[in-house]
């Protein structure tokens, strides 16, 4: 075997991607949004990776009216949660932003409905 006698610190290391990083945030994202509003795009992420930490930006669309501060607060948690668990990464900063509302009177109106 290559590693025989090498001792582990010795033998290099895995590196993932930002872009692997970013898409762990981003399924994280939805996971603890439980989805998509309707008519909306899913959450999608930016992230910088610098020595084992991952400062991760995050675009959400959310429903309307809802306690927002609290889903942003869900995002953080599942992010950082998600990313140390699946990239073995500290995650020390998620800014969440909130890129769109979408409200149930708007979907109304934009079906022909709304008086």
């Amino acid at each position: 075997m290559a590693g025989d006698g090498v001792p582990a610190a010795d033998r290099g290391a895995t590196t993932i991607a930002d872009r692997v990083v970013a898409k762990i945030a981003a399924r994280a994202a939805r996971e603890a949004l439980d989805g998509v509003p309707e008519g909306g795009r899913p959450p999608h992420a930016t992230v910088t990776v610098h020595h084992g930490t991952a400062r991760v930006q995050v675009g959400v669309e959310l429903d309307y009216p809802s306690d927002i501060g609290a889903q942003c607060g869900a995002v953080r948690r599942q992010v950082v949660h998600r990313v140390r668990t699946l990239a073995d990464m500290e995650v020390p900063e998620v800014v969440v932003r909130v890129e769109r509302l979408h409200s149930a009177q708007s979907r109304t109106a934009e079906r022909g409905r709304l008086r």
